[in-house]
């Protein structure tokens, strides 16, 4: 049997047991959807529809949401949903009409909460690298830092979904890369706009940080979120290429224009004390890809859970819960964005093995999960409305808000 029978028969088989709802342009929104037998697919603009499936899934009937993207209509793209700042919150809904998409999902674990470390903020900052409208926004904190379920063997916090300006949509991975000179030293560059610093480290914070305190880049280990914050910290302020200012302590508040603000932990804390006020400080950063050359257009963090028409092995499939996840097929130029639905006869929601295999039955080639639970949540515009409405149920009632997402833009 060859790979392309392989994967039409497993599309048959999840697809067997996706039992469809109708068409939900109203009644999405008020939670009764009359059953059909085949899943009518509501146009939310040129290039976008919308469809509702009732899947029984391992622990229970699921309820899934899904947005299908076509990427051929030169009409569509999609972009990074943010408020701002990457140190920043806000409903997807808000995210959505902020920035005119007619459709979305929430994006990236994050920072979520510091009850491990007393006195300390909770960013709110996303896991993974950011990348918006082409503008890097940050890289990714180390694998032992990030927030959510355990990652799958062999992927880290450096996995990324995004789409090139090319317009294809593709799985990768970004690596930071920089360095931090002076006209003594050249030190490596180990962050930038992160919640956690590797140990050791110096990481750079720009204008895009936002006003939050940059105490938490100097708590925790590589391998140990809830480790004691270091007691080995130095901050540097560089504007205009000369360091103006320095502290003992990690600052708060907005960084201006032309200005980065340099955090050291321990063998960092102790390069950045060498460094005077007045001396001259050169920055270089960037994110690089490791399975294509293509600039990205947007981009964010999540983990991979189905690779060319495979599962990846070693996915969870005993813990069930509201998720989120995308799907990609024909070539990076079909986009489905999943929420699952968090209405309390559907909660109990899929495992992440079952989340591969329902994207591989809905045409999907790679699959990539994103934050779920009390995350979840899929937007859209009902026809003829001039803002998103928020389509499944979340968990706690409303929306939480989030650090990014992924948003549909189209102009027909």
């Amino acid at each position: 049997m060859t790979r392309r029978q392989r994967r039409f028969r497993a599309g048959r088989t999840v697809l067997a047991f996706l039992t469809a709802f109708g068409a939900l342009a109203g009644a999405a929104l008020t939670g009764a959807a009359p059953a059909a037998a085949v899943p009518s697919a509501v146009r939310v603009a040129s290039g976008v529809t919308y469809q509702q499936y009732d899947i029984q899934a391992a622990k229970g009937p699921t309820r899934i949401h899904v947005l299908t993207v076509n990427l051929r209509d030169p009409r569509v793209r999609l972009d990074l949903l943010h408020p701002g700042a990457v140190a920043a919150r806000a409903p997807v809904s808000r995210l959505a009409d902020a920035q005119g998409a007619v459709a979305g999902v929430n994006g990236d674990f994050f920072n979520i909460t510091e009850t491990q470390h007393p006195g300390v903020e909770a960013t709110g900052a996303s896991v993974g690298p950011a990348i918006a409208s082409g503008r890097t926004l940050k890289a990714a904190v180390p694998d032992g830092q990030r927030f959510g379920p355990a990652l799958p063997p062999g992927t880290s916090t450096r996995n990324v979904l995004g789409m090139g300006v090319d317009r294809r949509t593709r799985l990768d991975s970004l690596t930071l890369t920089g360095f931090v000179r002076t006209p003594w030293t050249q030190l490596p560059l180990g962050g930038l706009n992160q919640y956690a610093l590797p140990v050791g480290s110096i990481g750079a914070y720009t204008t895009a940080w936002g006003s939050a305190s940059r105490v938490r880049a100097t708590c925790g280990t590589d391998t140990d979120r809830a480790a004691p914050c270091s007691t080995d910290t130095y901050e540097v302020t560089v504007r205009g290429g000369r360091v103006v200012s320095a502290s003992d302590t990690p600052g708060s508040g907005p960084i201006g224009a032309r200005t980065t603000v340099l955090v050291g932990r321990e063998a960092g804390a102790q390069q950045l004390r060498k460094f005077s006020v007045g001396e001259f400080v050169k920055l270089r950063q960037r994110l690089v890809a490791s399975a294509t050359r293509i600039p990205y257009r947007f981009v964010l963090g999540g983990y991979p859970v189905l690779d060319d028409g495979s599962p990846l092995p070693g996915l969870d499939a005993t813990t069930s819960a509201v998720r989120t996840a995308v799907g990609v097929a024909d070539s990076g130029r079909r986009v489905l964005l999943l929420a699952v639905d968090g209405a309390t006869a559907y909660r109990t929601g899929l495992t992440i093995a079952e989340v591969a295999s329902v994207l591989r039955g809905l045409g999907a080639v790679d699959g990539f999960s994103l934050d779920g639970g009390g995350s979840s949540t899929l937007v859209a515009r009902a026809p003829g409305a001039s803002t998103v409405s928020v389509y499944n149920h979340p968990t706690g009632g409303a929306e939480r808000p989030v650090p990014n997402g992924i948003g549909v833009f189209s102009t027909g």
